[in-house]
């Protein structure tokens, strides 16, 4: 009853430090509250409180309402529900930034790796026929024409230690540690343009501990939305073109054969 009876600030049961600093909407909690010209403010944590205490004026409204952060959504599901799909809808219908959080960590590696890093069960990346057919033609060439084919070959690209964490990530599902998710997570809140604009992240977080992590931090999505399906309807979506993709390498294959067995013909005469 005292709750309802009191005369709540600006942000009303939002922190306004959270919200001046962060620019997130952060509920307070009534046990960090303070007073100031007879209203009452509620803050996400007493270093806040204290802050405000210090120079409230920087955190209340003067001539016109605090403004509310744009709109954040976090978008899960589990693979082949669609995510992706309605996450661009959605990010068309509210003029919205669509960050695919998988495919921006294939991004970071793409500049050096120059092709994209997939799971170790997933689908075999697609294959060159003319590369695959070289390759199988050097075997039969003289050592000397493909020294330094071989040599060029054997150079490795060598990536970071956060570069391999995300490529272990990729591969592997093995979760980021929170340093390497400091260095992207949060600039979708506090840096420009999506901090005036807006987000919906497709696919993150995919963990409780990257739940854990946003929370920690005080990225806070305004609205997390979980797509659930049933398994048939994600094996009525995926397997299809996944066996059109295998019957179309199964294809190729037979052509690499033909092509390797004339191109040994060839070498022959």
């Amino acid at each position: 009853a005292k709750e309802k009876k009191r005369h709540m600030g600006d942000t009303k049961h939002f922190c306004p430090v959270s919200l001046k600093e962060d620019y997130v909407l952060y509920p307070g909690l009534s046990k960090h509250a303070a007073k100031y010209q007879e209203k009452f403010y509620y803050f996400s944590n007493l270093e806040y409180r204290e802050k405000f205490l210090k120079n409230p004026e920087e955190y209340v409204a003067h001539n016109e309402p605090i403004h509310a952060p744009p709109l954040r959504v976090c978008l899960l599901g589990t693979r082949g529900a669609g995510k992706t799909a309605c996450a661009r809808w959605l990010a068309d219908k509210f003029d919205i930034f669509h960050i695919q959080f998988k495919e921006y960590l294939q991004e970071l590696l793409l500049l050096k790796t120059k092709e994209k890093i997939w799971l170790d069960f997933d689908e075999e990346p697609e294959e060159d026929n003319d590369k695959i057919v070289s390759q199988k033609l050097r075997e039969h060439l003289p050592q000397t024409m493909t020294k330094t084919e071989d040599e060029e070959s054997k150079q490795e690209v060598e990536l970071t230690d956060e570069e391999e964490a995300i490529k272990a990530n990729l591969m592997r599902s093995q979760p980021l540690p929170p340093e390497i998710l400091d260095n992207i997570v949060p600039d979708w809140w506090k840096k420009e343009p999506f901090r005036s604009t807006g987000f919906i992240l497709d696919g993150f977080p995919r963990t409780p501990d990257e739940a854990q992590y946003l929370s920690e931090r005080g990225l806070c999505p305004d609205v997390a939305v979980y797509i659930h399906v049933e398994e048939s309807d994600v094996l009525d979506r995926l397997l299809p073109p996944r066996l059109q993709k295998w019957k179309e390498r199964q294809h190729k294959k037979m052509e690499n054969k033909k092509k390797l067995k004339d191109l040994k013909a060839k070498i022959k005469v």
